[in-house]
């Protein structure tokens, strides 16, 4: 007789729910990689945009273009600050995934567990009762002789 777990139907339900809750936290954490990345390419935009008006004002420049040029840097300060929040509310929604997942490895594992240490008995008792069988057979043979 093959070896049955009881559980097995729930198992599977764990290992799917364990999956997505995986992918969850993937995406969660290409998000924050995404926005950080962002962040970083404002951040170089603003340094160079500061040495040119830098650059700039050594240079003779008219005052609508510099004023311009402050626009652009105000624009991508207030640009990355929101990028900033956002990445802090992302990084808060994957904190909380990461203990999502953590909970449904958990309880998938708890259940695999369970499942490995019942096909090892089953295991042990197959292996005894076949053990049986070839001692009855010895013993018969035994006996005839």
């Amino acid at each position: 007789m093959p070896f049955r777990f009881s559980l097995a139907s729930v198992l599977q339900l764990r290992k799917s729910i364990e999956r997505r809750e995986e992918v969850s936290l993937q995406t969660a954490q290409l998000e924050v990689a995404r926005v950080r990345r962002r962040i970083d390419e404002l951040t170089e935009e603003m340094a160079k945009a500061s040495q040119e008006r830098g650059r700039a004002l050594q240079n003779s420049i008219s005052a609508n273009r510099l004023q311009s040029m402050q626009v652009e840097i105000d624009a991508a300060i207030e640009a990355k600050q929101t990028l900033v929040e956002t990445l802090q509310t992302l990084q808060l929604q994957r904190d909380i995934q990461v203990k999502i997942y953590k909970d449904a490895h958990r309880g998938r594992r708890v259940l695999s567990e369970l499942q490995a240490q019942k096909r090892n008995l089953y295991e042990q008792e197959e292996l005894r009762k076949h053990q049986k069988q070839l001692d009855e057979i010895f013993v018969a043979r035994w006996l005839r002789s």
